[in-house]
């Protein structure tokens, strides 16, 4: 049991650096100044827990109780932009690579708070076999909420409605997490396993320019 809260832990943080790194891409896009590229990372690595929290009734937030998150979320967002502000012809140079740098936080990010936001709900008390279809929601949401909450404050259309099965990659890999959490109670595996799902369905979407259906003009 030790070893699988020390790997939500080490999820949860991978998750918060790959969001906030994510965040403040966005932010820099954005030509915002520094306290938006704060904002902005911190929003997309904390946002999707914030939703959770509120969701099952944890008050106040985790991210109120354990701020630590938001401290990393923060250092990251400064470094890269002291480092960027240092260097400024150092964006031009990086813009070929940015959007692919954009898509593998964002798929990292994603990844580690879709199995979160399952493991959370177990772990306040929600049994997989009984509460499938919250403990599924409540990795979607931590999943894709922060990252949500980053493209309306930054105006854009939100990437679940819109990129490469974004938000139905984070379905997958919640409703694997729970599936094998139910049959095979394991969480160690079933937190591995909806991680990489997530990650290959994210990278099999980008190769093959898969997206839902929509209508065109």
């Amino acid at each position: 049991m030790a070893m699988t809260w020390s790997l939500l832990a080490a999820v949860n943080l991978l998750g918060t650096i790959a969001f906030a790194i994510s965040g403040t891409f966005v932010g820099i896009q954005n030509k915002m100044d520094l306290f938006g590229i704060n904002m902005l990372a911190i929003t997309t690595a904390c946002g999707g827990g914030l939703l959770r929290d509120l969701v099952i009734g944890i008050t106040p937030p985790m991210l109120c109780r354990n701020p630590s998150y938001v401290a990393i979320s923060a250092v990251v967002a400064n470094v890269i932009f002291i480092f960027l502000y240092l260097h400024k012809e150092m964006p031009a140079r990086l813009e070929k690579i940015n959007s692919l740098a954009l898509f593998w936080f964002d798929t990292l990010g994603l990844a580690a708070f879709s199995v979160n936001g399952v493991m959370i709900g177990v772990r306040v008390g929600y049994r997989a076999e009984r509460n499938m279809l919250l403990l599924v929601f409540l990795g979607f949401l931590t999943g894709v909420g922060g990252g949500l909450l980053r493209d309306v404050l930054a105006r854009r259309i939100p990437d679940i409605f819109t990129k490469h099965i974004y938000a139905i990659a984070s379905i997958i890999g919640a409703l694997v997490t729970v599936l094998i959490l139910v049959f095979l109670q394991k969480q160690t595996l079933a937190m591995t396993a909806g991680f990489f799902v997530v990650v290959l369905l994210r990278l099999l979407a980008s190769h093959f320019r898969w997206n839902l259906p929509k209508i065109s003009d």
